[in-house]
């Protein structure tokens, strides 16, 4: 069994559906990138494969794992197993970001194609080879695109008998309507900041700093001070790694999500860590109503413009000017 910190309501669910034998035939975990939904995943479906070591090995022949890719030709995940498999035992805590430097497309656009979809309904239509359930683990479905989700969609909503979707998203509300509605949604809570500091050590540092440049232009914006929003879009410009600048639009997404559910009055589905607990709630309580959804929008289009290689300083001017002039109440 793999290690999972906290999330022992989740954990205890997902038991529940294995001892009662009522298992949905879709799920949608959401967690914030790298939080553990992975292992979780894993650790449900040994159950459910009643404790093969096959599955925490990932070579189980009734899972098939889907992610997004990138390259030419329409490539499909199981050009790409090697690679997943070993970032996925070296590290199931992995990123976004880990998972496109193991298969070799960071810097590229990864997304889950029609070509793909039909891969995965080729491989659902042969017979379980042990008998029992067939297993769709798919990280990011937010990547997947309309085409994708139109031939996926009556499998998901009426799957054979013992055929599972188990989905990971760190953007449920990106996921296609059509097949989020399909879904059971559970939220898998992020990891406390020992954890982080554990599973995520060499990254923690450098996302405290990505995590100081977001509450600098939010307290900009608070104090009305534009200069500040525009020296502060400069830091982000001037940053060295592209890898690092896309990680700051993920991770200041995250913490508006947080926001907006504080503004929802929904505090332990925030789950903001202590250390700045004061400021995300002067935040919520500050800005207006719409403007976590907007800020994401303009962070999502941010993270769009990075991955075609638009100048930086443009990306980041633009980015804070449009967050700081519709964070003014």
């Amino acid at each position: 069994m793999q290690r999972v910190f906290g999330n022992t309501e989740v954990v205890a669910a997902l038991h529940a559906m294995v001892e009662s034998g009522r298992v949905p035939h879709a799920i949608l975990f959401h967690e914030d990138d790298g939080a553990g939904a992975f292992p979780i995943v894993l650790n449900f479906l040994e159950e459910l494969y009643g404790g093969s070591p096959r599955v925490q090995k990932l070579i189980h022949p009734d899972i098939h794992f889907v992610f997004p890719v990138a390259g030419e030709k329409n490539p499909v995940s199981l050009q790409f197993a090697a690679p997943f498999r070993e970032l996925a035992l070296e590290n199931p805590y992995f990123k976004e970001n880990q998972l496109y430097q193991a298969i070799g497309i960071e810097g590229k656009q990864g997304n889950i194609s029609v070509v793909e979809a039909r891969s995965i309904l080729e491989r659902l239509s042969l017979s379980a080879v042990e008998g029992g359930y067939r297993t769709v683990v798919m990280y990011l479905p937010e990547k997947m695109n309309a085409a994708a989700g139109n031939a996926l969609l009556k499998m998901v909503e009426e799957p054979p008998q013992n055929t599972l979707f188990a989905m990971i998203t760190h953007a449920p509300e990106k996921v296609l309507t059509t097949i989020s509605s399909r879904c059971l949604h559970l939220r898998v809570m992020p990891l406390s900041a020992e954890a982080e500091r554990e599973v995520h050590a060499e990254e923690s540092a450098a996302n405290t700093v990505l995590l100081d440049f977001f509450y600098d232009l939010m307290q900009a914006v608070l104090s009305r001070d534009m200069l500040g929003a525009l020296e502060t879009g400069e830091a982000l410009a001037d940053l060295k790694v592209r890898e690092q600048q896309k990680a700051f639009c993920s991770l200041a997404s995250r913490e508006l999500r947080s926001i907006f559910l504080l503004q929802q009055k929904m505090p332990r589905l925030a789950s903001v860590a202590p250390e700045r607990e004061e400021m995300t709630a002067k935040i919520a309580g500050a800005v207006k109503p719409a403007f976590p959804r907007y800020a994401m929008g303009c962070l999502d289009r941010a993270q769009q413009m990075l991955e075609r290689n638009v100048n930086q300083k443009i990306i980041f001017t633009n980015l804070v000017s449009q967050i700081y002039t519709y964070g003014i109440r």
